[in-house]
């Protein structure tokens, strides 16, 4: 039954896909992108990759889909026309297409016990995760302390990116006012007037932030963490703005406040690092943050968790905030 089901979903996604593709109307294209992050975070699900489906849920078919939409307020509602190379491109799909389906071949079936991945390295975390980190959830453990290094580097590329939308989309801001005041030049009123959206908008908010949270510090012992948590809130806090209008957001968290989320969320994922050091372990070693290894490790996770999840948060509201700022030209 779980077979047919995952069939059903690749069926749907290939035909979203098409649609995709063939529209003209970039206003359906972007909800159709929606509709297929949505089916991709079901096929997660069905993986039983719960954590990597909530961040797509959260992401793709949600924040992801907004700052599609405030791209599209800025340029035209239907795809222009280009000049017709379709050989070439249906060319690159088929040779593409037969690579993907030859690598299929020697691909292991699902849930091979005997599959490569789970011979060398992933039955190690799972022997030893519970002695050394003391934790449920293997993902979190694996994430936030085996690969703690590549952990702080996402990290830091959610930073990195976050600067150059901010770099690329600040120029056109009205540099008259004053910045005190720059909070205040957004006229958006949102959605407020709108009935239906204002009623169910504003009862699901409070309970999208108190998941976000609970995910936040619930990652130790259920699918969750940093990264879904800070896309979960972000999530309820640009559909306020949307209900609500870009003035009311920004009054309730300021510009400032955001910013110093997104940096002071890397900045806390470094100090852990560096407190390691200091009490004489190594760079991310959060056995040393206490006097027993495996409380350490739980406390040292907690604490980058947070860090990671004050910058997603920051981040994706700062880039949120950057295109509803912008005006169509």
């Amino acid at each position: 039954m779980v077979i047919l089901f995952a069939v059903f979903l690749l069926t749907l996604l290939v035909l979203t896909a098409v649609a995709i593709v063939r529209t003209e109307n970039l206003f359906v294209a972007v909800m159709l992108t929606g509709i297929f992050s949505l089916l991709m975070a079901a096929n997660f699900f069905v993986l039983d990759a719960a954590d990597v489906a909530l961040t797509e849920a959260a992401i793709g078919a949600g924040i992801t889909t907004v700052f599609f939409l405030g791209a599209l307020a800025l340029t035209a509602e239907h795809e222009k026309s280009a000049p017709s190379k379709r050989w070439l491109s249906m060319g690159v799909v088929i040779v593409t297409t037969l690579i993907l389906v030859y690598a299929t071949f020697d691909k292991p079936r699902l849930g091979d016990p005997d599959a490569p991945v789970h011979l060398h390295v992933a039955p190690w975390y799972l022997e030893e995760t519970p002695e050394l980190i003391g934790i449920p959830n293997v993902v979190t453990a694996i994430l936030g302390s085996f690969r703690g290094y590549d952990t702080l580097g996402e990290l830091f590329v959610i930073f990195m990116a976050c600067i150059g939308v901010l770099f690329i989309l600040s120029g056109r801001r009205d540099q008259h006012l004053p910045p005190d005041d720059m909070a205040l030049s957004y006229t958006a009123h949102g959605l407020r007037h709108h009935l239906i959206p204002k009623v169910v908008g504003r009862l699901l908010i409070p309970f999208i932030v108190l998941f976000g949270f609970y995910v936040q510090f619930h990652g130790e012992y259920g699918p969750g963490g940093g990264f879904q948590a800070g896309a979960i809130v972000a999530a309820g806090i640009i559909l306020y703005a949307l209900l609500e209008g870009e003035a009311a957001a920004l009054k309730a968290v300021p510009p400032q406040a955001l910013m110093g989320m997104a940096i002071g969320g890397a900045m806390l994922f470094g100090m852990v690092g560096i407190a390691g050091i200091v009490l004489g372990g190594n760079f991310l070693d959060y056995s040393v943050l206490a006097d027993n290894p495996v409380k350490g490790q739980q406390l040292g996770i907690l604490v980058i968790e947070l860090g990671v999840g004050m910058t997603v948060c920051g981040a994706l509201l700062l880039i949120f905030h950057a295109f509803a700022a912008r005006e169509p030209s």
